[in-house]
């Protein structure tokens, strides 16, 4: 790591109140009768949000409300993608949550009145809240994309809400004749996990490779420069010399149109790129169901205080994961992680009329540029009233490692995805 070595990185993460699992806590906060919390959605923040509710007050009312009754992670979806993987060894259930006492809802939130402090079921129930945790993860821009909305996904996914999606471009690259040509279309920030395409596009080349490899992939970005760049295109360079060629949004990468039939990216200069498989992703925003219950500003994601995480238009309604603004702090699971913990500290505080524990916050984001070729991000952040959540520490994997350490970080890659689950739906 460049401005931290990995093992004082280390010994950081372990100190951090990021956890927010200190003795102190927990203790301090274990009888009496307390409120009602309900959390809206199950991914990474919800989820690790309702665990950490019930270990710091055993005697909340906790209600976890979610439409599916399994969770498909994003992170790890890219190796289901190419192959490394099957959809069952990234797919979650909630049974961990009913053993420890919280009240498990499978339904959709259509309403939040935030006045009465009530949600509204599509299965016709209302629940009543003392403090609701909205963690709805993203939606996409359509309005924003010309010539494609969004039933055209089952032609050309975006893959960005794992699931089905996921099965629809793997079954596409499979189907794909040796020689065609993959098209991935990253979008511009703020999105959810910054190097997520990247790490995409790295397994996709490692499919290839295998199994088609006369193919090529052309990455058409809205951006000029991206997460952990220089060690994805060496990695590109390493691994897949020739097969990968990356266009900046400046250099004709933004796309102005799409022709979906024809599965045909038309650039804002006016080029023409075709592909036998094309993944798309818009540009994103906020779930739905924020978006619903008036917390979103003008471009689509909530304001939050970053230190509590409850929404700047209303009290009581927390929002964490990627549909807040979070500082510093990028659009990832392990920060959904990181927020449910900070965040269920602040609502047991504040309902037993207890100060607050400072808080602190922390993001690691391992890729695999290959499946023995890891490479990672990280970092702590800490809150002020001035500056919001901002990075203290962290770095990224060095350039020119060799072999060796390359494997090294792609066991650490596959240590930190079941250590991650495990702490937020085990």
């Amino acid at each position: 790591m460049n401005t931290l070595n990995r093992r004082k990185f280390i010994k950081l993460l372990a100190g951090t109140g990021a956890g927010m699992s200190a003795p102190g806590l927990v203790n301090a906060f274990s009888k009496s009768p307390s409120g009602r919390v309900i959390i809206v959605g199950g991914g990474f923040g919800g989820s690790t949000c309702a665990k950490y509710l019930r270990r710091f007050d055993s005697n909340l009312d906790i209600t976890l409300i979610e439409s599916s009754k399994r969770f498909v992670t994003c992170p790890f979806s890219n190796l289901v993608i190419s192959g490394m993987r099957e959809m069952d060894s990234i797919t979650q259930d909630y049974a961990a949550q009913s053993e420890r006492g919280v009240n498990v809802v499978y339904a959709r939130v259509i309403g939040v009145d935030a006045a009465l402090k009530k949600v509204k079921l599509d299965n016709g129930k209302e629940l009543e809240y003392d403090r609701l945790v909205l963690s709805p993860g993203i939606d996409f821009k359509w309005d924003e994309v010309n010539g494609m909305e969004a039933a055209d996904a089952e032609t050309i996914p975006h893959a960005w809400q794992a699931g089905n999606q996921t099965t629809v471009l793997r079954n596409q690259l499979e189907a794909m004749d040796d020689g065609g040509v993959v098209i991935v279309a990253p979008p511009k920030n703020p999105f959810r996990c910054p190097p997520g395409p990247y790490e995409r596009v790295s397994l996709i080349a490692h499919y290839l490779k295998q199994h088609k490899p006369k193919s090529k992939i052309l990455v058409l970005d809205a951006k000029d420069k991206f997460s952990k760049q220089a060690l994805f295109m060496q990695g590109w360079q390493k691994l897949y010399p020739g097969m990968v060629e990356w266009v900046a949004g400046s250099e004709g990468g933004r796309i102005g149109e799409i022709d979906v039939a024809k599965r045909t990216l038309y650039a804002e200069f006016g080029d023409a790129h075709k592909g036998d498989v094309v993944n798309f992703i818009p540009p994103h925003k906020a779930g739905m169901i924020a978006h619903q219950a008036g917390l979103t500003n003008s471009d689509g994601w909530c304001f939050v205080n970053q230190r509590t995480f409850e929404s700047s238009v209303h009290k009581d309604i927390h929002v964490i994961g990627d549909a807040s603004i979070a500082g510093a702090m990028p659009k990832s699971g392990f920060a959904a992680n990181s927020q449910g913990k900070v965040c269920a500290a602040a609502i047991v505080s504040s309902l037993r009329g207890k100060e607050m524990p400072e808080p602190s916050y922390v993001n690691t984001c391992y890729s695999l540029v290959g499946p023995d070729y890891g490479i990672s991000v990280a970092a702590v952040y800490r809150y002020s009233e001035n500056k919001g959540i901002y990075s203290t520490g962290g770095g990224v994997s060095p350039l020119d490692e060799d072999a060796d350490y390359r494997q090294q970080e792609a066991r650490y890659a596959r240590g930190w995805y079941d250590s991650i689950t495990m702490d937020s739906f085990g």
